[in-house]
């Protein structure tokens, strides 16, 4: 006999979020364990952190960087990009996670790059607030940055070392990879 997977509301998944050691994504009803991260990505994820933070103090504006999670109600998912953006105020009524986001940005590792290109970024496009979606790669210095249109479709734009700068314009940022990969020692392809 096979057992059925354990069916939780979103109300049982925040719950039993807030008590687990560990961080679980949620995707319609079922959960999944997370991976801990890398030297590479996690300075990654904090320089843009820092970057971000500084860039939008006194703006309204609020990042959050691992340990937040993104709501998509319409598709019944959590998940925990490694840095959002938002600067909604109705997001200030929910502390453990955010509904409006205007910019995610996940940091690529090769357990969940397929992922974060394909399924999740397709859930992610169900939020209406979402104006850019950025991949970091830590593999080499490139940054893919999704953008939506006026007309409701996405725009890709790469950046790597042929740039110095890179934008994020969705929260009106310029920035170098030099800034965004200090201290990151690239990992092997």
């Amino acid at each position: 006999m096979i057992a059925q997977p354990l069916y939780l509301t979103p109300n049982e998944y925040l719950k039993l979020e807030e008590q687990s050691d560990i961080k679980h994504e949620y995707i319609n009803g079922e959960t999944y364990a997370m991976a801990g991260a890398n030297d590479a990505h996690v300075t990654i994820a904090g320089n843009l952190f820092a970057l971000l933070l500084s860039h939008l103090r006194g703006s309204g504006c609020r990042v959050y960087i691992s340990d937040m999670k993104a709501r998509i109600e319409t598709i019944n998912r959590f998940y925990y990009p490694d840095i959002m953006v938002t600067c909604d105020p109705k997001d200030q009524e929910t502390s453990t996670y955010k509904r409006f986001p205007c910019l995610i940005v996940e940091v690529l590792s090769n357990s969940t790059e397929a992922f974060d290109r394909g399924d999740k970024f397709n859930d992610y496009q169900t939020l209406d607030t979402l104006q850019e979606y950025v991949l970091i790669n830590t593999k080499q210095q490139r940054i893919d940055c999704f953008r939506r249109t006026n007309e409701n479709l996405w725009l890709y734009q790469s950046y790597s070392t042929t740039q110095e700068n890179f934008e994020l314009k969705s929260v009106n940022f310029k920035g170098t990879l030099e800034s965004l990969y200090e201290n990151v020692i690239l990992e092997q392809k």
